[in-house]
């Protein structure tokens, strides 16, 4: 959601801040123009929500900076729109063909789950890296036996915000997060659905920032 005022338009911003509320006729008066002229940009700086309106009182401004409503604008968007396909491991697959999953889906980390969807644990890049400088036999160990389990993980539900799978990232300094719902089986707690990574956030702030 990219703010780009034209020169007409931060004019009028400028004559409703001064003498709001004031009515379109009066706004078009001030710039000489006629108010279907004007219509247009009303309608946008209206839209956009630096301007409110209501009827038989006229124009007002809103309050709210270009980067107050750009900051709205992120809060509402939420992980199930933006969630993509978790990258997983079952936890009796071998170490080797954990890191063999990693390279060839080019993630920074995986998720573990049993035969069902229930998710486990997470295995980072770092981890698998550590493991595999000693004198382990990777084909034989289980994936399982180094991973980070449950509930030491740090997760997202689909109605969480996108802004607040960013902050949980920061904070703990992850580069993806699953994203968990309620599991429909009855003999595991929590499901895996989705993930969230740095890369999606980075899609989802340039598409905002596109005219």
């Amino acid at each position: 959601m990219q703010i780009e005022l034209s020169k007409r338009q931060e004019k009028i911003l400028e004559i409703v801040k001064a003498g709001g509320p004031i009515t379109g006729e009066q706004i078009a008066e001030k710039l000489q123009l006629t108010r279907a002229t004007l219509r247009p940009d009303l309608a946008i700086l209206t839209m956009a929500g630096l301007l409110d309106a209501r009827p038989r009182v006229g124009y007002f401004y809103s309050g709210k900076t270009a980067n107050q409503l750009l900051g709205e604008h992120i809060r509402n968007l939420f992980v199930k729109d933006y969630k993509s396909r978790p990258i997983i491991v079952k936890e009796n697959s071998s170490v080797y063909d954990a890191i063999c999953t990693l390279f060839l889906e080019d993630v920074g980390s995986l998720f573990v789950t049993k035969e069902s969807s229930q998710l486990l644990g997470v295995v980072s890049r770092k981890d698998l890296l550590q493991v595999s400088m000693g004198n382990n036999d990777l084909s034989a160990m289980p994936v399982g036996v180094m991973m980070t389990r449950m509930p030491n993980i740090i997760t997202v539900k689909e109605e969480d915000t996108l802004y607040y799978a960013a902050s949980q990232m920061m904070r703990h300094q992850v580069d993806s997060l699953p994203v968990i719902r309620p599991a429909q089986d009855g003999e595991i707690d929590v499901e895996i659905v989705g993930r969230i990574s740095k890369t999606t956030i980075v899609k989802a702030f340039v598409e905002i920032g596109q005219p």
